[in-house]
């Protein structure tokens, strides 16, 4: 029982190691072992970064106007995970809108470099989250604030989950393709709905949905350019998925 314990919670840690910058002291969840059986707790990272994010943006709305509040909530969350997954948003942009070939866009979404399109799909994405998140009453933007994080890593699973790598010589996201990973996308998926039924009542529910319909069509484009998925484009996902959720929520009701 210890061992199982202590396993659980080095896949724990590991996930918690990947997907934020929080200091984690000790050698627990360093292993790749435990990095590659970490899918399952992706959307609980999720649920942590979600609550303590909308806990925050309650509490600076005591003290600031709304508007200000929408930024320093995004500026948190994009600062949570260290802006891994706007990276990949930028790189994937100036791959996809290159109207290059398969071979040439992964060589551009390599490149360190910032491009043009990256450049505006990072200013667009930031535009949306935080207009859309100062414009919604007070309440429904903690909710919002709170189900964004976890709409984000489940749909990272779920990329993963109905695509393949798509370089061959392979990367970092490798070490996570396993048959685990459309476990993991269902169980994440299934969390998600219910913490937005939980959340809102329906108006959360079609949002998660809504989302993960997105994500859907989004992977399917992926396919459609290079022929799978990449870092990039798992991180793009969470920042798409996010995006989605603060729109939904914005919708007047």
């Amino acid at each position: 029982r210890a061992t199982f314990l202590q396993s659980v919670m080095q896949r724990f840690l590991a996930a918690i190691r990947f997907l934020t910058i929080i200091p984690i002291s000790g050698k627990m969840g360093h292993d790749d072992a435990s990095l590659s059986g970490s899918l399952p707790f992706f959307p609980l990272v999720g649920l942590l970064i979600g609550t303590c994010t909308a806990v925050l943006s309650r509490l600076l709305v005591l003290l600031f106007p709304q508007p200000v509040v929408a930024v320093l909530t995004v500026i948190i969350l994009l600062a949570i995970s260290g802006g891994l997954h706007m990276d990949g948003l930028s790189d994937t942009a100036d791959g996809f809108f290159s109207s290059r070939s398969r071979e040439r866009i992964l060589e551009i979404m390599r490149d360190s470099r910032a491009g043009a399109m990256g450049i505006m799909a990072v200013v667009v994405v930031l535009a949306l989250k935080i207009t859309t998140l100062s414009t919604m009453p007070p309440v429904r933007m903690g909710w919002a604030v709170f189900l964004m994080p976890i709409a984000g890593r489940v749909a990272l699973l779920v990329c993963m989950s109905l695509l393949p790598y798509a370089r061959p010589e392979g990367g970092m996201a490798t070490l996570f393709y396993s048959q685990s990973s459309k476990v993991a996308a269902i169980w994440g998926t299934v969390l998600l709905c219910i913490a937005g039924l939980l959340a809102t009542g329906r108006i959360g529910f079609l949002a998660c949905v809504l989302t993960m319909g997105f994500v859907f069509i989004f992977a399917r484009y992926c396919r459609k350019k290079i022929g799978g998925a990449t870092g990039d484009t798992l991180g793009a996902g969470c920042e798409l998925a996010e995006t989605m959720i603060a729109l939904v929520f914005s919708i007047h009701y």
